[in-house]
């Protein structure tokens, strides 16, 4: 693959942080590899590739990385990847690459441990780990002891898909938890436990969420797909999957302004290389301020002495 030279002491299975009174600590779920053009828009390749070089297929790696959080309900995981269930081409397709039970694992947790299970959005490379297909072809939840939050409006999206959405959502993630009981609705802008909060960045879907952790005196945001990665961070680069973009466009103004001023630490899910950074407005627009690689190599050391 070509692809910068990096140091792999920041390819994370998994970087811990504190927000406020939280422990938080990202899981790398996987990764997948997905068109480059797709994945910038409108961006001319030129452009795009210096930040993220494409393999001989034009495609680009992506982590499907996850959050969790310790609280007093219990652990909270925020998106899970794209699950085990699919056929080995659609894997192949995509490039993917599933790891959540081992970075579980090597946290030291069991799906049983997650308490809570909050989607962002229900995209098959967010919301995939949901459930499990048993031996006997059932499906099943694949955290049995959690609850499942998602946005009404997002489900009723996906249950409801045309020729452009149907490729994104695969009801065997998310019906059969409905049916079971294990789903609780939200709506909008809303409070889901004490300092966990959804945070509306509609454009990727009409009713796409991020996540806000408020710890008191210090604030995380888990992007989603609003800023897969931080080479998006210019305001018009915004992916081509994106069925609202002109809404991606004013969803990222927002935030970014929100996260410049209350230095807020921006968690990106899709980005291979840099797991979360804060940001500033500079003279052309909001810039990355990259953590020190040392800072993440000393808490993936840290981690390893636990």
């Amino acid at each position: 693959m070509n692809q910068p030279a990096v140091n792999e002491s920041v390819l994370d299975a998994s970087i811990h942080f504190q927000v406020g009174r939280f422990k938080a600590r990202t899981l790398r779920a996987g990764e997948q590899w997905l068109d480059g053009g797709a994945m910038f828009g409108i961006i001319p390749r030129p452009l795009w590739e210096k930040k993220i070089p494409p393999d001989e297929k034009h495609r680009i790696p992506l982590a499907m990385r996850c959050l969790l959080v310790e609280h007093d309900v219990g652990l909270v995981l925020v998106d899970n990847g794209a699950g085990t269930k699919e056929a080995q081409k659609f894997y192949d397709i995509y490039g993917i690459d599933v790891q959540l039970d081992a970075v579980l694992h090597s946290a030291g947790y069991r799906r049983e441990d997650v308490a809570l299970v909050i989607n962002t959005h229900l995209h098959f490379d967010h919301a995939g780990g949901n459930t499990v297909k048993a031996d006997d072809g059932s499906i099943r939840p694949a955290f049995p002891n959690a609850r499942y939050v998602m946005d009404r409006g997002e489900y009723h999206y996906a249950t409801h898909t045309n020729e452009r959405t149907a490729g994104s959502y695969f009801p065997h993630n998310f019906v059969p938890l409905v049916e079971q009981g294990l789903v609780d609705f939200v709506e909008g802008e809303q409070e889901i436990v004490p300092g966990i909060s959804m945070y509306a960045t509609p454009g990727h879907t009409p009713h796409h969420k991020s996540v806000l952790i408020d710890g008191g005196g210090a604030r995380a945001l888990f992007l989603a797909d609003v800023m897969p990665t931080a080479a998006h961070l210019p305001l018009p680069w915004i992916m081509g999957y994106d069925v609202e973009p002109l809404v991606t466009l004013e969803s990222k103004r927002r935030l970014l302004r929100e996260a410049a001023a209350e230095d807020w630490l921006l968690v990106f899910e899709h980005d291979y290389w840099q797991p979360a950074a804060r940001v500033r407005a500079g003279e052309k627009g909001y810039e990355v301020i990259r953590e020190p690689e040392a800072t993440w190599a000393r808490e993936r050391a840290a981690e390893g002495q636990e």
